[in-house]
């Protein structure tokens, strides 16, 4: 009897230590993917803290300043156009818009 005791805790330590082995290996195992991971993001920063900053984008050109009594009468020439204006109201604005 005393050798089947003997035999199981024997078993069971044994059973129990890899069992330590195995999480050990795998807290290594995590903690190298950490370092690996810590390492590539490092990598990354000090690429972005070497690049060159992006040109500035140019503004775009400022559109040419329209004429009041233009833009009025291009207003009035679409509106004549849809048919919203007839021949005579728009002969009437376009006479008002000019001034005379």
């Amino acid at each position: 009897m005393t050798a089947a005791v003997v035999g199981t805790a024997a078993s069971v330590g044994t059973s129990h230590a890899n069992k330590q082995a195995a999480a050990q290996q795998q807290d290594a195992y995590t903690q190298q993917q950490l370092a690996d991971q810590n390492a590539q993001i490092a990598a990354l920063q000090a690429q972005q803290a070497a690049a060159p900053a992006p040109a500035p984008v140019a503004a775009a050109p400022a559109a040419p300043a329209v004429d009041p009594v233009t833009a009025q009468l291009t207003n009035l020439a679409s509106l004549h156009s849809a048919g919203i204006l007839s021949d005579e109201e728009f002969a009437a604005a376009k006479a008002k818009a000019l001034g005379l």
